[in-house]
C-alpha cells in the first residue's frame, strides 16, 4: 500500500488539510567562554559554557530567511552577554539569553539550557535550563 492510497480509516477520501502547528528553530552545544560565577576562584577568568537553545515561532510556511530566526542571531545574542562582563549565576545568564531570544517578534517561547563542564567533579556538566514563553 502507498500513501496515497484510500484505507478503511479514511473518513470516505476527505482528508483535513494539513496545518503548520510548530515551528522549532534550535542551536545546540554552542560553546563560549564567559566570566561566570559567584566563588572567589571564578571571578577574573574565563569559564566555558555549554548551551541550549530551543525557540518556538509562530508557525507557518518559510520560504525565505526573514519568516523564520537566523541561528547567528542566537549565537550572537550568546556572545553578547559573555562579553557584557561577569555573570554570578547561570540561572541569570540563561534567562538574559531567552529575554534577548524573546525580543524577536516571531518567538514565542525560549528554552535555554546553559550547562558549566567542569564546574562539578564527577558530573558531566551541571547547570540549568529557563523556559520563557509571552
Amino acid at each position: 500500500m502507498t500513501l496515497l492510497q484510500r484505507t478503511d480509516d479514511d473518513d470516505g477520501g476527505h482528508l483535513a488539510e494539513p496545518r503548520h502547528e510548530r515551528l522549532t528553530v534550535f542551536v545546540r552545544g554552542l560553546s563560549i567562554q564567559a566570566g561566570i560565577g559567584i566563588h572567589d576562584h571564578e571571578i577574573g577568568r574565563l569559564q566555558t559554557l555549554v548551551i541550549d537553545v530551543s525557540l518556538d515561532l509562530t508557525p507557518g510556511p518559510v520560504e525565505q530567511l526573514s519568516q523564520t530566526l537566523n541561528y547567528e542571531t542566537v549565537a550572537q545574542a550568546a556572545r553578547s552577554i559573555a562579553a557584557g562582563g561577569h555573570v554570578g549565576l547561570v540561572e541569570s545568564f540563561a534567562e538574559q539569553l531567552a529575554l534577548a531570544c524573546l525580543a524577536e517578534g516571531r518567538v514565542r517561547r525560549a528554552t535555554v539550557r546553559v550547562e558549566k563542564p567542569g564546574a562539578l567533579e564527577g558530573t558531566v556538566a551541571p547547570g540549568c535550563e529557563v523556559v520563557l514563553a509571552r
